[in-house]
């Protein structure tokens, strides 16, 4: 263990489980302190107990806009000042749009979109303030390349390249960096719609990661020198052809 983020205070959403998780894990293990966010507070709590003294829980409701607008102040007051966000809660759909459920839709989009960029929102001016801090998203492969199955999720998932790449843009010269981790099939909850032939097919066939396969890239994103930012890093199983 190199312990590459000593002293950092980082901050997860949705951090009880799958990419979020594993994510907390690998940073607790290099040293940092970081607050799981998520909404299921007996179960944060549970991991946090586990997970030693530098895990801390804090139990937001990611669409209740007034939770959102206060969470830097109750992570600073737990943790101390922000030094990452890593905006990774969302929500997966897929299936043909002209027989989904838009009210399902609706949910999706507004974790995947409105929440993310809220919780950006919410912690910016005091990175600003600080010159320095490092914001990452998990996007997915789906947000540079179309994936057929699953446009209402791809969609989603190119709005958040584009708000990062633009927002990246206007807050370098503060010394805060911005990227994403795109991955490819991940085996979390996410894919629990997934149609049973397909999943079966994939696990057969290694197309699918594993969260703490994603873990590692993120550590390796944030662990670069404070000259370089890591804009978009794709992640895919070398059985994946894309």
């Amino acid at each position: 263990m190199a312990e590459l983020m000593t002293g950092k205070v980082a901050a997860i959403t949705g951090a009880a489980s799958g990419i979020g998780l594993e994510c907390a894990r690998t940073l607790l293990a290099e040293g940092a302190t970081v607050v799981l966010i998520d909404r299921a507070g007996d179960r944060l709590e549970k991991l946090c107990a586990e997970l030693g003294p530098q895990a801390k829980p804090l139990v937001v409701d990611l669409l209740d806009g007034a939770q959102v607008d206060a969470m830097a102040a109750r992570i600073e007051e737990i943790a101390g000042p922000l030094d990452i966000l890593h905006a990774n809660a969302g929500a997966y759909i897929g299936g043909a749009a002209a027989e989904g459920n838009p009210d399902d839709w609706d949910r999706m989009l507004n974790l995947n979109i409105n929440a993310a960029f809220r919780c950006v929102r919410a912690v910016l001016p005091g990175m600003i303030e600080r010159k320095s801090g490092d914001i990452i998203f998990t996007s997915s492969v789906a947000g540079v390349v179309p994936v057929v199955w699953e446009p209402i999720y791809t969609a989603s998932k190119f709005a958040v390249q584009a708000f990062l790449h633009a927002t990246r843009r206007q807050v370098s010269q503060h010394g805060i960096r911005m990227g994403a981790v795109l991955p490819g099939p991940v085996v979390t909850a996410l894919l629990d719609d997934w149609p049973k032939a397909k999943m079966e097919e994939a696990l057969a066939n290694g197309s699918l990661m594993q969260p703490g396969e994603v873990a590692e890239a993120v550590l390796f994103m944030l662990s670069r020198p404070r000259n370089v930012v890591i804009r978009d890093l794709v992640i895919l199983p070398n059985s994946v052809d894309l």
